[in-house]
């Protein structure tokens, strides 16, 4: 075996820390050749195992190094799955219930099931929560600044009913002030903008 043991599980990490926050193409070959690693450390201590010979300190250190090779290898691959199904769950509260196609490409068919059973829970859990109509946990994600902002509609969208039963027409390029908490959906499709308010700095 050439290199050094558990190089390629541990550039599986690697690419991941290289992509923070986002879902490489899943690297199956790298994978496979890990498992391929572990295996192969697991049949040579198995044979020294059987062979048995007791108070060989060379023996007993290489048992022990093929061993704790085997351990990293196998931490880095866990490591490696899970940290590709947070990003997945990530996903879903950030940007709704369909996967961007660019993301989908780099997805298996299992993490594709993944997303689709988590997909289904959430939506089960929330459409459970609240007064008969269920209750978007995605919204209010950051706790907002102000309870009322000032939005700019970027697109002709029609009437948009408030909470409270009242409704405002969002014509584009029209500027209104609504609460916060109802405009985020509308910022997430792009219908609207908020207005960042600017400041003044006034030199002492």
């Amino acid at each position: 075996m050439s290199g050094m043991y558990g190089e390629i599980a541990l550039e599986l990490i690697k690419e991941l820390d290289r992509h923070k926050g986002k879902l490489p193409a899943f690297q199956e070959n790298e994978l496979r050749q890990a498992l391929d690693e572990m295996q192969i450390l697991f049949e040579q201590n198995q044979r020294d195992v059987s062979m048995n010979i007791p108070g060989n300190p060379e023996f007993l250190a290489a048992l022990h190094l093929r061993h704790a090779a085997l351990e990293r290898n196998k931490q880095c691959i866990l490591a490696y799955l899970y940290t590709r199904l947070k990003v997945i769950t990530d996903m879903r509260w950030e940007h709704g219930p369909v996967i961007p196609a660019n993301v989908r490409a780099n997805m298996t068919e299992q993490e594709v099931q993944f997303f689709a059973n988590y997909n289904k829970t959430l939506a089960n859990y929330m459409g459970s929560l609240g007064e008969n109509h269920g209750l978007d946990l995605t919204q209010d994600l950051k706790p907002p600044k102000t309870l009322m902002v000032e939005i700019r509609v970027l697109q002709d969208y029609g009437e948009f009913e408030l909470e409270d039963g009242s409704s405002v027409l969002l014509k584009k390029d029209s500027v209104h002030f609504l609460p916060m908490s109802q405009c985020e959906a509308l910022v997430q499709q792009q219908i609207v903008r908020i207005v960042e308010k600017q400041t003044s700095q006034h030199k002492k």
